[in-house]
């Protein structure tokens, strides 16, 4: 795990807002709101793949196995 609670919080908010303009607005750019998938996806794993060349990490507890 990369993404902090707050970024995580983020992320859904920011993805489930752009996915609700992609199924409710007529404008000709919503379809672009369904790259709010990404946000959510990376929310719900907990992990942010373009995180990882840059060395960010939000979350503040580590999981040992």
């Amino acid at each position: 795990m990369n993404i902090g609670s707050i970024d995580r919080i983020l992320r859904i908010i920011v993805g489930a807002t752009a996915l609700t303009f992609a199924m409710i607005s007529n404008h000709e750019l919503a379809v672009w709101g369904f790259i709010g998938l990404v946000p959510l996806a990376t929310a719900v794993f907990g992990w942010c793949p373009a995180y990882l060349p840059f060395g960010i990490k939000t979350c503040k507890i580590s999981k040992s196995n």
